[in-house]
């Protein structure tokens, strides 16, 4: 069993009982709500007249169903407004923060409680979303639960739950130019499998760790999920620090220091042990697009699909389903494949570093004919920051539509769906059969500058190139 893990001391930290089935009482220090698996849970708590326990320790946000065209109320959907408005007589009743449209503050769950300093380091953050993982970046341990649990934590703070085995996946080297934080959980995920993290807690560590932003480690924690992970964390560092500081919900100048000095002393021990150790070098890691219908169906942007014969016994009759369900033809590239969509954003890929990464390859260029390309910041204040800095132009300028803050496209629970046989080339962060709003439709996962240069060219296409390209031209520039 791991000892001495930052997973062990915050278990250890909020164990509030040892249950008869074998399982602990784990209290839990935040807890986010939105407006898909909450409305259950509050009808359950409804029916045996209980209180929300906490609700200065639960948070709200509206973000699956909202539309990112028009979000002016009534919405269009009338499921979709009253889904909303249920959520809204729900936190008005039990005295709950609501961060709704046109608050400044409102979101993806996953992109709002960091950007307001809610997440901090050593807490247990829970939410009915299966990428609460993201959470694990700053040093929490961040658990997606179903709509039952929500109304546990909602009645009780608390979660029963099976302590976890703890992973250390560490990351040498360092990542190339090109290649950023979701190609590399993507490749991570390629190597151990989606079943490969069940029954642990996955630890993200090593020099090519360190070296990534808060955001960039929040993508990466975000998919722990996706490899079978309960949950994935990064140990609290400078990095960390520096982006909490001064944030609205970040302790006080008064109390900056106390914390900082309880903050380091969570991170892993230098003699911790650990269920697992499994290590990969960041260096040799290329840009990677998944060609499947689960993300650890990925490649390598210059590699062959997988012959079926070729692959596991295990593996090979999920290949074959997906060959035929994504129409691609084993032993063929991955690079040429024709898009239709092209999507930047989600819990995963909705932040400003993606933007960033995403307007420097849309600068300058266009969309290629035919390609409907989107950009939907992952909230309002990243809608404002990117606007203040006048990315909404460079995007519109290279013919993507951009969009309001909400989930959008990367589960379709809104208007934002693929149709018929559409292929897709999207930051989010699953790629199931039918995820993006059509029973036919296909998803390519990739980076945000992936996804912008696969727009731009209207195929697969390695960003490297583009890169170079615009490397080429400002050199020739400065030589004329």
């Amino acid at each position: 069993m791991s000892s001495g893990t930052l997973f062990d001391k915050v278990w250890e930290l909020h164990k509030v009982a040892k249950l008869p089935g074998g399982s602990t009482q784990l209290f839990v220090g935040l807890h986010l709500i939105h407006e898909v698996t909450s409305p259950q849970a509050f009808a359950a708590l409804e029916e045996k007249s209980f209180p929300v326990r906490c609700p200065d320790q639960t948070i709200a946000t509206v973000d699956h169903i909202v539309p990112t065209t028009n979000q002016e109320r009534p919405f269009e959907d009338p499921l979709a407004e009253e889904m909303l408005s249920t959520l809204e007589r729900n936190c008005k009743k039990h005295g709950i923060k609501l961060h709704g449209i046109g608050s400044g503050s409102q979101g993806i769950v996953h992109v709002i409680a960091p950007e307001l300093g809610l997440t901090q380091p050593g807490m247990t953050v829970a939410c009915g979303d299966s990428h609460t993982s993201t959470h694990g970046a700053f040093g929490a341990i961040a658990f997606g639960i179903g709509t039952s649990q929500v109304r546990d934590v909602l009645a009780s703070q608390t979660l029963a739950m099976n302590k976890l085995k703890v992973r250390q996946i560490w990351i040498d080297g360092e990542l190339n130019e090109g290649v950023y934080s979701k190609d590399l959980i993507l490749h991570v995920i390629r190597e151990l499998g989606v079943k490969g993290g069940v029954g642990y807690a996955y630890e993200f560590a090593g020099p090519a760790i360190e070296k990534l932003s808060m955001e960039e480690r929040m993508t990466i924690c975000n998919m722990a999920i996706e490899g079978g992970a309960r949950c994935g964390y990064i140990n609290p560092d400078q990095t960390t620090f520096e982006y909490l500081k001064g944030k609205a919900k970040a302790p006080s100048e008064e109390s900056w220091q106390q914390a900082l000095n309880w903050w380091k002393g969570l991170v892993s021990s230098p003699d911790s042990i650990f269920d697992d150790v499994v290590k990969f070098d960041a260096s040799k890691i290329p840009p990677t697009v998944t060609w499947g219908i689960t993300p650890g169906q990925g490649i390598g942007i210059n590699e062959s699909l997988p012959i079926p014969e070729s692959l596991e016994p295990s593996e090979r009759q999920i290949a074959e389903e997906a060959y035929r369900y994504m129409g691609l033809k084993p032993g063929s590239g991955i690079e040429g494949v024709s898009v239709d969509v092209c999507f930047i954003g989600s819990c995963t890929n909705g932040r400003l570093s993606d933007l960033h990464a995403a307007a420097k390859i849309a600068q300058g260029r266009k969309v290629a004919q035919g390609v409907k390309a989107f950009v939907v910041p992952g909230s309002e204040q990243v809608a404002r920051e990117a606007e203040q800095e006048g990315l909404d132009k460079v995007f519109r300028g290279a013919g993507f539509e951009w969009r309001e803050p909400g989930c959008s496209m990367c589960l379709a629970m809104n208007p934002d769906r693929l149709e018929g046989r559409q292929i897709s080339a999207s930051s989010s962060n699953r790629n199931f059969k039918g995820r993006q709003g059509s029973s036919s439709g296909r998803t390519l996962l990739m980076s945000p500058a992936m996804v912008a240069a696969a727009a731009i060219t209207g195929q697969v296409t390695d960003v490297r190139s583009l890169i170079k390209q615009e490397k080429e031209s400002t050199e020739k520039l400065k030589n004329e």
